[in-house]
């Protein structure tokens, strides 16, 4: 059951990923940017935030986020490992997200029904994948591997994929990703610039957030 007046929250990647077309990638350094920042960026239209585990506070600022922003659809990046995995969903991380797959990883995330977005490259990577039961992967570093290119031929062979590229994707570039049918959503730091967080421009970050809640996109 659900709390009177609010909406499920989504269970599944296929569902954390229709809520907007930008998955923002947040490094958080400071703890006391973890509220205001996720504010911020759901009051510009973008609920599913992934909070890389790359800095000491990452998993303080995780809870903080769960705690008290309940619009906000937290999850964990950089996800390595299943104790990776156990110690996001400690803090209130409702989703992980991997730049890469094991399978320790993917038989805890099943075992805690914790939905995971993990990363493959390769049509080995990806197979790897699919025979682990996934349907949507992230593609990491998406501008480095080949970018829209790579995600138009990878349509060919695995047509019922659906993937969520990061890394280098601007504003600038963010809709030639978008553009593609097979691309759910893509992941990007540019909504929360780490100038803006020194400062703690909020309503800055809220107007980068706006724009890309707004982009078009083919694939879901």
């Amino acid at each position: 059951m659900t709390d009177k007046g609010h909406a499920p929250k989504p269970r599944t990647i296929s569902e954390i990923l229709a809520l907007a077309p930008v998955v923002p990638v947040l490094v958080i350094d400071r703890t006391e940017h973890a509220v205001p920042l996720a504010r911020a960026l759901v009051e510009g239209g973008l609920k599913a935030l992934e909070v890389t585990l790359r800095t000491r506070v990452a998993l303080d600022a995780l809870e903080r986020i769960s705690a008290e922003v309940p619009d906000a659809l937290v999850g964990a990046g950089t996800v390595l490992s299943p104790s990776d995995a156990e110690a996001a969903m400690r803090v209130g991380a409702r989703f992980g997200v991997s730049p890469g797959l094991t399978d320790a990883l993917a038989f805890s995330a099943r075992d805690h029904a914790w939905p995971l977005l993990p990363g493959a490259v390769t049509s080995s990577e990806i197979m790897h994948a699919i025979g682990l039961g996934f349907d949507h992967l992230k593609l990491f570093p998406a501008a480095e591997v080949g970018g829209p290119g790579l995600l138009k031929a990878l349509a060919g062979p695995f047509p019922h994929l659906r993937f969520c590229p990061t890394g280098g994707i601007t504003a600038e570039t963010a809709s030639d990703y978008l553009a593609l049918p097979n691309v759910a959503a893509v992941g990007g730091s540019w909504v929360a610039p780490a100038r803006l967080l020194a400062v703690g421009d909020w309503p800055a970050v809220t107007e980068l957030a706006r724009r890309a809640a707004a982009l078009p996109r083919k694939g879901n």
